[in-house]
């Protein structure tokens, strides 16, 4: 096997983990609650916590993986993460949990911006589609995987030892990291030359490429165009990430068993949305050319989403409701890799920073739906209405991939 498949299977542990747990808390949700005397309001801002401290750190992360590498700031990433995943076991009451989870995001923030730094200093711009797509599976499966693994463990031993055993797993995952991995694949221990001249060939960047402030990058109109779609796109993602438990108990009735089978369907699908997604684009940018290969998939991904989410909140059978939310999962997911591809592809050697802003706008994405959505649901007693409002901000986001054109590099203007 080459040593950036190697590379490539790191980063597809280090996307599970991440969703295993990240999502958590939303497979947690109705023990915490209970045990903590939460409503659905309080809830949203311990869930929005995390997702707006991840928006505030995500660029700065990225930019610092562009200065010193992705080695450091990745082990140092999932490190901190993984210690405050602990100490959400330990919380007492709202607030004390709503600090741990805000420090949590914190942590958390630049993952995947330094994931994407990984990829463009290790694979030929051919693969980059792919190397995406291969990363967001593993984030999909690790969400799959969070309520076959979780509530069961919550049975055995409470919410609280699930939360420690997770962040034991990044631990571990950070030291085997650390270790082993190289910024540069020349300086990597047992790859060949003829691998090391294969990257260096086929990807965009040079060694000597400077780096791009990143006060440059977010004053790109072009990039403005990613940020607001990702912003939009992020919207239907946190839905899944951090409501779907709620929404399917609370709102739809179903039994703790119906819920993780829909939980666990509904990522599975997404890690096969991923797939085909970066393996399509890569397909119609050799055929077709870059612009097309992106935008196609990102419009018909996010468009097809739009119209599941509205169709799951019009029907009444909860059964329909739940496979077409499944469905929604599967199309938008599609544009997942497609996008951070394009931040590899405009950004090149800053793809860190790039992919930071554009992670930036869609944590606060994030962090907007999922507080109002408590919000709604609390001052409405309606699941639905959260529903439509998605489907619309899926629809702008699809139609906003006519203007982003990844043919166009980020560059300062002098």
């Amino acid at each position: 096997m080459k040593v950036r498949y190697r590379v490539l299977a790191g980063l597809f542990l280090l996307s599970t983990i991440t969703y295993l747990d990240r999502v958590c808390m939303n497979v947690v949700s109705k023990y915490v609650k209970a045990d903590l005397h939460l409503d659905n309001e309080q809830f949203g801002w311990i869930l929005g916590a995390f997702s707006l401290a991840y928006a505030l750190f995500e660029i700065p992360t990225g930019s610092l993986g562009d200065k010193i590498g992705p080695r450091r700031v990745l082990t140092r990433v999932v490190l901190w993460w993984s210690g405050f995943t602990m100490l959400t076991g330990t919380a007492f009451n709202f607030i004390y949990l709503l600090v741990v989870r805000f420090l949590f995001g914190a942590g958390e923030a630049g993952a995947y911006p330094n994931s994407s730094i990984v990829i463009a200093r290790w694979f030929p711009a051919v693969e980059v589609g792919r190397a995406q797509s291969v990363i967001w599976a593993a984030g999909r499966l690790g969400g799959a995987l969070t309520p076959l693994l979780v509530i069961p463990l919550v049975h055995w031993a409470g919410w609280r030892w699930a939360f420690a055993a997770l962040g034991l797993l990044g631990v571990a995952w950070a030291i085997g990291w650390f270790i082993w991995f190289r910024d540069e694949p020349a300086a990597q221990e047992s790859i060949s030359l003829e691998e090391v001249r294969e990257i260096e060939r086929g990807r965009k960047i040079k060694s000597s490429d400077h780096l791009i402030p990143w006060k440059t990058i977010i004053r790109n109109p072009d990039l403005w165009a990613l940020m607001l779609m990702c912003h939009l796109f992020f919207y239907g993602s946190y839905f899944f990430t951090n409501w779907s438990s709620v929404y399917f108990q609370e709102g739809r009735g179903m039994s703790e068993d119906q819920t993780k089978n829909f939980i666990s369907l509904s990522y599975f699908l997404g890690a096969v949305g991923c797939l085909v997604g970066g393996v399509l684009s890569d397909a119609l940018t050799k055929r077709y050319g870059l612009k097309i290969g992106r935008r196609a998939v990102g419009v018909g991904g996010l468009g097809l989403s739009s119209l599941f989410f509205l169709l799951a909140g019009i029907t009444t059978d909860n059964q329909t409701a739940g496979y077409f939310l499944a469905m929604c999962v599967l199309a938008k997911d599609l544009a997942l890799p497609v996008a951070f591809a394009v931040c590899v592809d405009i950004g090149q050697r800053n793809a860190g920073s790039v992919t930071g802003a554009m992670n930036f706008a869609g944590q606060l994405g994030g962090f907007f739906i999922t507080i109002l959505f408590g919000i709604i649901v609390k001052h409405t007693n309606n699941f639905s209405y959260p529903l439509f409002m998605i489907a619309g901000c899926l629809l702008v986001s699809a139609l906003l991939w006519f203007r982003i054109d990844p043919t166009k590099p980020v560059t300062i203007k002098v």
